[in-house]
């Protein structure tokens, strides 16, 4: 029987049409791929399920296999569909082990003359801080840690000048080993990884003496790295073979992970820059103009007469630079209140309040008119 029911690791059912599969496989590895879960093994083994369970219902034949896989658990030599080991009743498969060799060909399996799958290193997720206007203009950053090195003498193999190996004898260079075991329920037959190479369809003659035939060593490792403008939090950039070297397979990658501290002044969302400009009650009522910052320099920008606290003006083409294009400022204008002022100045505010009329604040009137409308009152004569 199956050990693994691929319908119920991608959430499907056993009629699910190819479209559907798709669909699930791209919602699964977006649920669970390494890249959003960084160091994280549950993560890693989920998503090598969701591959395998892809790789075999994407593919019709390999697909028809397995099913009658599942609809007849504990089938063996001599029962019924089976005859003198061969496989009949289920035209144009043979064997067996032909079909159980091409349902895990993607793995690592299939024939005898098919190449070992190539082992990949463990990925290293490494965490940058980057300053609010390094992320928004783009920098360069030297990035130092340590990793298993692929070694240079044996070139990652962990044999002796990088040639004093041979092609594996007991797995005859596939990488894989097919156990048959005899049980209560009959003969099964199962792949592993085979025990005599570890998987990598050769045998070493002769350790590489700078690794001790682990194919690596470990040292400090130096990177530098082109920032991109718009780094943003949660972003990274991923250098592929930066990662942990394994003994005779390729390095995994360096995944850098962008971390942006906060500004004093801005605030972004993507290419958009926010800020709050505090002004005075005279600038707000009479206009006027302002120094506000930009990514690069200063600038000047006009405030309108009769400006109220609160409102908000785009500047199109202040934002942040990047390489999907420009964003835009927004500009939200705060009136700030002096907290304290002196007899004369009070004197002098209530003069020219009393001057004023409320036909002036269109706001005051709206509210004034409306308390009249509901109580008979005018809020604005207590």
């Amino acid at each position: 029987m199956a050990e693994k029911n691929y319908y119920e690791i991608l959430g499907v059912d056993r009629k699910a049409s190819d479209d559907d599969i798709k669909a699930a496989y791209r919602k699964m590895v977006k649920m669970y791929h390494p890249d959003l879960h960084p160091n994280d093994a549950n993560a890693a083994a989920k998503f090598k399920e969701i591959n395998e369970a892809h790789e075999v219902l994407s593919d019709p034949k390999k697909r028809q296999a397995y099913d009658y896989e599942l609809d007849h658990p504990g089938m063996h030599a001599g029962a019924g569909g089976f005859s003198g080991g061969g496989f009949s009743g289920f035209g144009g498969f043979g064997g067996f082990s032909d079909i159980f060799s091409d349902i895990f060909s993607g793995f690592g399996g299939g024939s005898g003359t098919a190449q070992a799958a190539q082992k990949q290193g463990e990925d290293i997720t490494i965490e940058v801080r980057l300053s609010f206007l390094d992320a928004a203009k783009g920098c360069t950053k030297e990035i130092r840690y340590n990793r298993n090195e692929p070694c240079a003498s044996c070139k990652g193999t962990g044999a002796k000048g990088g040639t004093a190996f041979k092609t594996c004898e007991r797995c005859g260079g596939t990488g894989r080993r097919r156990v048959t075991q005899d049980t209560l329920f009959g003969r099964t037959i199962r792949e592993t990884v085979c025990d005599a190479c570890g998987g990598t369809g050769k045998t070493i003659l002769e350790s590489c003496p700078d690794c001790k035939g682990k194919g690596y060593t470990r040292k400090e490792t130096v990177v530098t790295l082109n920032i991109p403008a718009g780094a943003d939090t949660n972003s990274y950039m991923r250098k592929k073979g930066y990662g942990n070297a394994v003994t005779g397979g390729v390095p995994g990658d360096l995944i850098v992970v962008f971390r942006v501290e906060p500004h004093k002044l801005f605030k972004r969302k993507d290419k958009d820059l926010y800020i709050e400009l505090p002004v005075s009650y005279k600038i707000a009522a009479l206009g006027g103009k302002v120094r506000v910052p930009g990514i690069d320099d200063s600038f000047e920008y006009l405030i309108p007469e009769g400006t109220q606290s609160g409102t908000t003006f785009c500047v199109r083409g202040k934002g942040l630079k990047t390489r999907v294009g420009t964003g835009n400022m927004y500009i939200t204008v705060q009136v700030e209140v002096p907290t304290k002022l002196t007899r004369d100045q009070k004197k002098e505010l209530e003069e020219m309040d009393a001057g004023l009329d409320i036909k002036q604040s269109a706001k005051m009137r709206a509210f004034r008119d409306n308390m009249q409308a509901m109580y008979g009152v005018d809020p604005y004569k207590v």
